[in-house]
């Protein structure tokens, strides 16, 4: 089995708890990858399409996927080039960010569409998000969603989460349409209930699970923080109830981790329901840990 996610993967400086912080990486999309590369049997492989650079940081993030098994596919690789940096400001549990990634290399992941396509081929699964559609220039975008649209049409399974920031976008007309065209080719979308209120106006989960079902999407898991999940498929509606009782630490990074614990348990065959009931058990082990990258030690005890 070969898996791809597509996005950017940042520089982050994360509270280590002591006043100071602590450097990683991580990134919406890479997030979700190391997620499913910790859930799944090392015979997978896991590829993390972007762009890179040469710099210093973009040695040490190269250095850091090797060493976890995560693959860059035929990512191009351009001199100069350097990542996005973000810190994460903690109140208790709940995160804030501040982002440096006016330049990011990665907002050149779809410039070369041969390469593009190559490290599409032949995947099981291919995740992207509405933050990669953001960061891209429109043309770019374009063949992005042309190149997942061949793919799928290869026999590719698709996954969409919006993930919508409105800091990202020109304005919120063309982020809707953006994210709407995307959904148009996905076979899976997890959206946050957040996210959706703030740009569709949706009134409730309910009607974010109708809209996006509307699009001819034919499974679609609308999350809301702590509390349940609303999994629409297959014509059917119901609650997925989050685990109570968890202490939160650190919320980063915890839709991302419910995606990866979705998606891998759908990948080895779990219905839709088991599967949001493990992505509530993946989700609840990320609040535990400082960063937004749960450790590998931890994810393998959600199949215990």
């Amino acid at each position: 089995m070969k898996i791809a996610a597509i996005g950017e993967c940042m520089v982050e400086f994360a509270p280590d708890g002591r006043d100071g912080w602590q450097m990683g990486f991580a990134g919406d999309t890479f997030n979700t990858l190391w997620t499913l590369r910790g859930l799944l049997p090392s015979n997978v492989t896991t590829d993390y399409v972007s762009a890179f650079g040469d710099d210093e940081f973009s040695r040490r993030q190269l250095a850091f996927f090797a060493q976890h098994h995560v693959g860059t596919a035929n990512s191009p690789h351009i001199a100069g080039g350097r990542p996005g940096l973000y810190a994460i400001t903690l109140d208790g549990a709940e995160r804030s960010f501040t982002y440096w990634r006016g330049d990011s290399v990665a907002r050149r992941l779809a410039d070369d569409s041969a390469a593009l396509a190559g490290s599409l081929k032949d995947r099981k699964l291919i995740y992207f998000s509405g933050i990669t559609l953001a960061i891209l220039t429109p043309t770019s975008r374009r063949a992005l969603l042309a190149a997942v649209t061949v793919a799928r049409a290869q026999g590719s399974l698709i996954a969409f989460d919006p993930n919508y920031r409105p800091r990202l976008w020109p304005d919120r007309a063309i982020a809707a349409a953006a994210i709407t065209e995307a959904e148009h080719v996905a076979d899976i979308v997890l959206p946050t209930f957040d996210d959706e209120r703030s740009l569709f106006d949706d009134v409730d989960p309910a009607a974010t699970g109708r809209r996006i079902t509307d699009l001819g999407v034919r499974e679609c898991v609308v999350k809301n923080g702590g509390q349940a999940a609303l999994l629409c498929h297959d014509g059917r509606v119901a609650e997925s109830p989050a685990r109570p009782g968890v202490k939160a630490v650190d919320t980063s990074g915890a839709g991302d981790a419910f995606n990866g614990g979705y998606l891998a348990a759908r990948l080895q065959g779990r219905e839709p329901a088991d599967a949001a009931a493990f992505a509530h058990r993946v989700a609840a082990l990320a609040i535990g840990v400082r960063g937004a990258l749960t450790p590998f030690s931890v994810l393998s005890t959600a199949r215990e």
